[in-house]
């Protein structure tokens, strides 16, 4: 449910409104062999909606159907569908997962689909969270793998090993600082000199004095296929009653009780969700307007500061004319993704129209031999109309990195070329928020990943799993805590 879509966006086979698949031909049986430890739910009301939906309700709406499941997740991105798994896997909870549209219509589908190291850092708060992701992840390729699975047919998984590239003096001095601060936070990294660079990607271009951060462990997976597959997986509890989805159903309001005022259910445009145990609101960058709605009639003034950033990424299709190693970036991405409201500087890329609008590298080959290149970032509200201009601007910078970009002619490729548009969900400190709405007791969010929703999706998903199951954290969730950061 997050705001990203596809330009050209593919074709969904799971267009129902409500599916209960039966078992896939994959054998499903992969559970995130992890730990569920959390913190317990703390108590109220709500109402969600779109746009002009209905605020709270106190009294039982008269739908097409109605149905009770212990938890109900509102999104089916990446991080409503991964949570969802994390707890039929790890619980006997039964899980239902509502959406306005159908999974990967979202941010999730429209993302470049790397699990990086190379541009974090370890004194941010989300480093935690991000390692455990990462951990998970292997893990989970692994358990595929163990049942004669491929993880690159199946999850698009491959190890890449990334590169944060510089050209300048200034660039390359800050690139061996975090090569420094990566290896002593425990991750195999190395400086690449010029040289040395030249022979890890012969098409790439950085001049005498550029280098770049090499971290050789670092994966890419495909967002469409991993999520086929999670769903596919999630759809096997379906069999035992335990899952289903509700898809091109809208939420328009949450339900309480008229007798203890606790939120008891989801109401959709089609259909009533009964919550046991715990609603979950994991809707992208739509969640702060979502929130907003749901609390504009109660006494708790709930502020979900999470607003879409617009980015376009140009994917060319059997791209031959130039291949890659590695995934890669420019180091001029990490000072773009920080930058907020802040106008970036021109010198690493940065094109401004006002709308704090950037522009830096980033390259990749996807599983079937695609070229995506990326990438862009702006404030332009929820639109998601393609930007010529800003294409354009990528293909620039692509070409200042790969010479062999300045002799072809984007115009020649139209019929090759694919636009991916999304609204990537920002959050102002940089970090999601996640936890329960404070005097919410079954309400909790999960948004704000801005574009590491797939790196950081399963160690949210053990996290707010360990939320709802009131058990001990594998990390620490506090500063994600929705407390003095939405209230």
């Amino acid at each position: 449910m997050a705001s990203i879509s596809l330009y050209t966006p593919p074709s969904n086979p799971y267009n129902r409104d409500v599916v209960s698949f039966p078992r896939s031909r994959h054998s499903c049986t992969v559970p995130f062999k992890t730990s569920f430890f959390g913190s317990k739910l703390p108590g109220k009301t709500l109402s969600i909606s779109n746009h002009n939906a209905p605020k709270l309700r106190t009294q039982p709406v008269i739908s097409a159907s109605t149905h009770t499941y212990d938890v109900v997740i509102i999104g089916a991105g990446i991080i409503g569908l991964t949570i969802a798994r994390q707890l039929l896997v790890g619980s006997d909870l039964s899980v239902a997962v509502v959406d306005k549209a159908v999974p990967c219509s979202g941010a999730t589908g429209a993302g470049q689909g790397y699990i990086w190291m190379a541009h974090k850092s370890p004194e941010s708060d989300t480093w935690s969270l991000t390692m455990r992701s990462h951990e998970l992840w292997r893990m989970f390729a692994e358990s595929i793998r163990d049942q004669g699975l491929n993880p690159l047919e199946v999850l698009g998984w491959k190890k890449t090993g990334s590169l944060l590239v510089g050209k300048t003096p200034e660039e390359t001095k800050v690139l061996k600082m975090k090569v420094k601060m990566l290896s002593e936070a425990g991750l195999r990294a190395d400086y690449l000199s010029s040289y040395d660079l030249k022979l890890e990607e012969p098409a790439l271009e950085v001049g005498e004095a550029g280098g770049a951060a090499f971290l050789p462990d670092d994966y890419q997976l495909d967002a469409q296929r991993a999520v086929a597959f999670i769903e596919k997986c999630n759809r096997h509890f379906a069999l035992k009653g335990r899952y289903a989805e509700f898809y091109h159903d809208p939420v328009t309001s949450l339900l309480r009780s008229s007798s203890t005022g606790e939120v008891e259910a989801v109401q959709t445009s089609k259909t009533t969700l009964y919550s046991k145990k715990a609603i979950v609101v994991a809707a992208g960058c739509w969640s702060g307007s979502l929130m907003h709605d749901l609390f504009s009639d109660s006494d708790t003034a709930i502020h979900v500061p999470v607003k879409p950033r617009k980015g376009h990424l140009l994917v060319l299709e059997n791209f031959s004319s130039l291949k890659l190693n590695h995934g890669l970036m420019e180091a001029g991405y990490v000072g773009h993704r920080a930058a907020g409201m802040k106008t970036s500087s021109s010198a690493s890329g940065s094109v401004d129209h006002g709308r704090t609008l950037s522009v830096s590298m980033t390259a990749t080959m996807d599983s079937v031999g695609n070229l995506v290149l990326g990438s862009s970032r702006e404030f332009s509200g929820f639109s998601t109309e393609v930007d010529e201009s800003i294409v354009g601007h990528i293909w620039k910078r692509a070409g200042e990195f790969f010479p062999k970009l300045k002799e072809l002619s984007l115009g020649d490729l139209i019929m090759n070329r694919k636009l991916r548009i999304g609204l990537r969900p920002y959050m102002p400190d940089g970090k999601p928020v996640i936890g329960p709405v404070p005097d919410f007791s079954k309400v909790l969010i999960a948004t704000g990943h801005e574009g590491g929703g797939l790196s950081m999706a399963l160690g949210t998903a053990e996290m707010v799993a360990d939320m709802v199951l009131g058990n001990p954290g594998t990390i620490d969730h506090a500063p994600f805590a929705v407390h003095n950061r939405c209230c």
